[in-house]
């Protein structure tokens, strides 16, 4: 076992935007990490929001993607989904919902309607997670995974657990389907606890705060909306958290294969880029039931 902890690379704060007409998000990610957390892309933190209420949800349009997955975790709040691969369905808190686009698909992501009505406090993680070439054009595919079914493995201290929504650790795996070798874990931590997170040397890892702060190591700190990239020079990262926390801890087998991207699609090339707006334009990702 290790008996030194992973080296900090960087703590990078988030950048703010607005997405569609109902997401207020921070983005750490892309940035200038973007290699030392492949096979993980973005990161898209929207919220904490207060969402008033409407009968008419806001959200995104349509639009399309190609050749990684989306992947988002709902912390307050309900989201609804739809595609046109023929997916829809609604997340609330706890729930992650993990979206293949593939080949290539249309999506549209709206506040769920009962929630709009109500309006409330919307907080909400998305990521997108890069694929391999073989499986760039795989058929699209829809996971909609309940909380229920994320293993919990609780911590010593009261009220602390790490979730395992994909890969294995200690002992869990999460229920989540990917192409490739993957851990990203949603953990809880009460304030004073610590825990010593053990992930493979070779897995690139990021952990983003979601809220809180913690102290890495003994000495290093960082707080809510920053995301810390790490090293691979050993499998323990030490984490203390110095208030009521929640964390995002995205690991994984780096994809070692060329990346070229251009908005809403990711391939290995600039000659697939352009094949992948040509399809779209041409209408062959699908459309929408009303756009027919």
């Amino acid at each position: 076992m290790s008996t030194f902890f992973r080296r900090i690379f960087q703590v990078i704060d988030g950048n703010k935007k607005f997405v569609g007409d109902g997401f207020d998000v921070t983005s750490p990610m892309p940035g200038p990490r973007i290699r030392q957390l492949s096979p993980y892309l973005l990161i898209d933190h929207t919220g904490p929001m207060q969402v008033a209420p409407t009968d008419a949800p806001l959200g995104t349009p349509p639009h399309p993607h190609r050749g990684f997955e989306t992947v988002t975790v709902v912390y307050e709040g309900a989201l609804a989904h739809r595609d046109t691969a023929g997916h829809s369905g609604t997340l609330g808190p706890g729930d992650v919902q993990w979206m293949t686009a593939g080949a290539g698909l249309l999506h549209e992501e709206r506040h769920e309607k009962e929630f709009a009505r109500q309006g409330g406090t919307l907080e909400l993680l998305q990521l997108w997670v890069n694929v391999p070439k073989k499986d760039k054009l795989a058929p699209p595919r829809y996971q909609n995974i309940r909380s229920t079914s994320i293993p919990s493995l609780s911590l010593p201290g009261g009220n602390s657990s790490i979730r395992v929504i994909a890969g294995d650790y200690e002992n869990l795996t999460g229920p989540a389907e990917t192409f490739s070798l993957i851990t990203l874990l949603d953990v809880h931590l009460a304030p004073g606890v610590e825990t010593t997170l053990r992930l493979p040397a070779d897995y690139n890892v990021g952990i983003y705060v979601v809220k809180g702060a913690i102290t890495l190591h003994g000495n290093r700190p960082a707080v809510i909306k920053q995301l810390v990239v790490f090293g691979w020079d050993s499998t323990d990262i030490q984490v203390r958290a110095t208030e009521e926390t929640v964390l995002l801890v995205l690991a994984g087998a780096p994809i070692e294969e060329p990346l070229a991207t251009y908005g809403p699609f990711v391939m290995n090339t600039n000659q697939e880029l352009v094949q992948a707006i040509a399809d779209f334009e041409s209408g062959g990702m699908g459309k929408f039931p009303e756009d027919e």
